[in-house]
């Protein structure tokens, strides 16, 4: 299990530790992904172009799953058959900026091999805080499982992934209570990927991040997955790039850390020399590493390979 907190201030007369061996301004620097990716700005930018592309070559068919204008969803691959498997997505963007416009580049990996690809959208902070967050995506899930039939999926074969701030989206997913909160199955959700998300926030919110993020000591337990890994009900890969921060590859092992003390089936991995940002291409190679797990999970990887 991830250690907690250590306040001590020792090594040295000015450095005050905040959280385990971080000074304050190790910490927020810890949390602040384009220090330790230089070409963020240029990954972001290729994968929404790749993604402006993607949608004009094949327009996914949106839908409305909540009441208010952000509570859309892109289904990409609706219409081609029937029963098909789900793979849904959930953006990052530090839980503040980018859409499911900026992720539809990865459709092509799971619509090529006879599944459906969902890229989830919601409002993000200032909008809205990080609780609503998470009650939009637990109302698309909802809304997926009762509308699977309407675009050919099948409500009984949905995956997930998310990445950055969408892998926490996610990993809170995976962690909700679906039968008693939801009254839909337990194990809902057939397996997970999470790609260099958040599962803690009680570093987070001692981090600079703490300007924008406004919650509650009660809903940091609450919305920390790792803190409910006990609900977890299907497979989990939890994945990270080599060039991330040491604190995100430490957030990453202590999610895997504790469902494996909790008898819950997770696996970490590291995908080599990749940033923050260039871990989500991962997501749209079918041939890599992640791509042939997540498919290989959604039962379409054979089908795939008889194309």
């Amino acid at each position: 299990m991830v250690a907690g907190p250590n306040d001590k201030e020792a090594v040295g007369a000015d450095r005050r530790l905040v959280y385990l061996d971080y000074t304050q301004a190790e910490l927020d620097r810890a949390y602040t992904q384009t220090e330790w990716a230089p070409n963020s700005r240029d990954v972001l930018a290729r994968q929404a172009r790749q993604s402006a592309e993607l949608r004009a070559r094949m327009p996914p068919t949106t839908f409305q799953y909540g009441e208010s204008a952000a509570e859309t969803l892109d289904v990409f691959g609706a219409g081609c058959g029937e029963g098909r498997a789900i793979h849904v997505h959930v953006h990052g963007g530090g839980w503040r900026s980018l859409s499911k416009d900026d992720v539809s580049f990865a459709a092509p990996a799971f619509v090529d091999a006879g599944a459906i690809y969902v890229a989830v959208n919601f409002a993000t902070i200032p909008a809205v805080r990080l609780p609503d967050m998470v009650a939009q995506v637990q109302r698309a899930m909802v809304w997926l499982y009762n509308h699977a039939a309407e675009f050919g999926g099948n409500p009984k074969r949905i995956h997930l992934s998310g990445h950055s701030s969408g892998g926490h989206l996610a990993a809170v997913l995976l962690t909700t209570d679906w039968r008693n909160r939801f009254d839909l199955p337990a194990d809902v959700i057939k397996s997970g990927l999470l790609m260099s998300g958040i599962y803690d926030l009680e570093p987070v919110m001692l981090s600079v991040r703490r300007d924008y993020v406004t919650i509650s000591k009660e809903e940091e337990i609450l919305l920390s997955p790792l803190r409910h890994v006990e609900m977890l009900r299907a497979p989990v890969l939890v994945v990270y790039g080599n060039h991330e921060s040491p604190e995100f590859k430490r957030q990453a092992a202590g999610f895997v850390d504790a469902a494996s003390e909790a008898a819950r089936s997770a696996r970490l991995l590291s995908v080599g020399d990749l940033n923050h940002f260039e871990v989500l291409d991962a997501l749209a190679d079918p041939d890599g590493e992640v791509g042939r797990w997540a498919l290989a999970a959604m039962g379409v990887s054979e089908a795939r390979a008889s194309r």
